[in-house]
């Protein structure tokens, strides 16, 4: 019995190291590669950008290439499982396991701590990591390669809490500035303050909000204060920040998960429209991760057999299936911010198909 045990620990072993290294190996492949295309693509406007190498490496891809890490992890890690299952089967290494005394479930094992260990990392990256290289990638993509995107956000109305409402007609993301501001008051529907600012510009320094040429009226009952500051700036605190105007689509993602949530909690006072996009990515960043595990079971059971054809056949099949499950999650994706799909469902819809269709395989594979 001792001698099987330490048999079967010798067999963990073996697939923890071929599940992991066959991962990290494949993923570095499809990185370079991805990089090598995309610094052809950009090459023009890495050039005039006027940054030094060492500028593009710490400036772009110090936050794309974990990005690309995140984006292909479902996908290398489904091909990893294929890969070298398939392959141990192809060259009879699963039928004596099993004929040896080890269940299908026990023999799972190592693959479901493999895929722990990929989860855990892929989390750790979706809430600590990725929001901080993500604004590396970001901010070096809206100025030096979406120069000519636009890059302003005009009509701006919004609701700060219950008795604020504010109007910019216009807001350039690159300086941080409103053109034609105004704030107004209420207590109940009685207007309380208006205030009227020709320009409205953040100061990162000291994290507020400066008037330009702006006028404060306060009224009491019959009573009304003109205030006017022509030519001169006024220092403001407001509940808003430069990003709750952005006109970059991809301001989101720079978001950490709890400016997120403080993100989606204004919101909801708010109704600027973007609630479905906060909350996607929010359920993106606690769930995605699941996939480990779901691509793992589909993996293990498409690959456990001995077919004709050999590890061709199965990796086959395998890339169909992810590419399959990530045009499945760019579509529930679409729905969500487009078509009115709940986040929450459009987030875990892939992984509950797929996932059924895990469990389904593994019945009908060989035991």
């Amino acid at each position: 019995m001792s001698l099987l045990k330490g048999k079967i620990k010798i067999i963990d072993q073996y697939i923890i190291g071929k599940y992991l290294g066959t991962f990290i190996y494949t993923l570095a492949i499809f990185v370079i590669i991805i990089v090598v295309f995309d610094l052809s693509e950009k090459m023009d406007d890495f050039m005039k950008s006027g940054l030094s190498f060492w500028g593009i490496l710490s400036k772009y891809y110090a936050g794309s290439i974990p990005f690309y890490v995140n984006m292909l992890s479902p996908l290398i890690n489904f091909i990893a499982v294929i890969f070298f299952t398939a392959k141990m089967a192809d060259q009879t290494e699963i039928v004596p396991i099993l004929s040896g005394g080890v269940s299908f479930n026990r023999f799972l094992f190592p693959y479901l701590v493999s895929a722990t260990i990929i989860f855990s990392a892929n989390l750790v990256s979706n809430l600590y990591i990725l929001p901080y290289t993500n604004t590396l990638k970001n901010s070096f993509e809206n100025t030096y390669v979406k120069r000519n995107d636009p890059s302003t956000k005009s009509n701006i109305h919004m609701k700060l809490d219950d008795k604020t409402y504010i109007y910019i007609d216009n807001f350039d993301n690159k300086t941080n500035s409103g053109y034609r501001f105004s704030l107004d008051n209420f207590n109940g529907d009685i207007l309380t303050k208006k205030i009227v600012a020709e320009n409205i510009k953040w100061d990162s320094l000291k994290r507020k909000w400066q008037l330009t040429n702006y006028s404060i009226r306060k009224i009491d009952g019959m009573k009304e204060t003109m205030i006017y500051g022509n030519g001169k700036l006024k220092d403001t605190i407001l509940d808003m920040r430069p990003d709750d105007f952005s006109a970059y689509d991809n301001i989101v993602q720079n978001l950490t998960t709890k400016e997120l949530t403080d993100k989606i909690r204004k919101e909801k006072i708010r109704g600027t429209g973007v609630m479905n996009d906060l909350q996607f990515e929010k359920y993106k960043r606690y769930l995605h991760p699941l996939s480990a595990f779901v691509l793992t079971l589909i993996g293990v059971a498409l690959s456990s057999r001995k077919v004709r054809g050999g590890v061709g056949v199965s990796l086959g099949i395998g890339i169909f299936i992810s590419f399959a499950y990530i045009v499945f999650n760019q579509f529930t994706q679409m729905f969500s911010t487009k078509g009115g799909l709940p986040p929450f469902a459009a987030v875990i819809m892939p992984t509950l198909f797929f996932g059924l269709l895990g469990f389904y395989l593994l019945r009908k594979a060989p035991k």
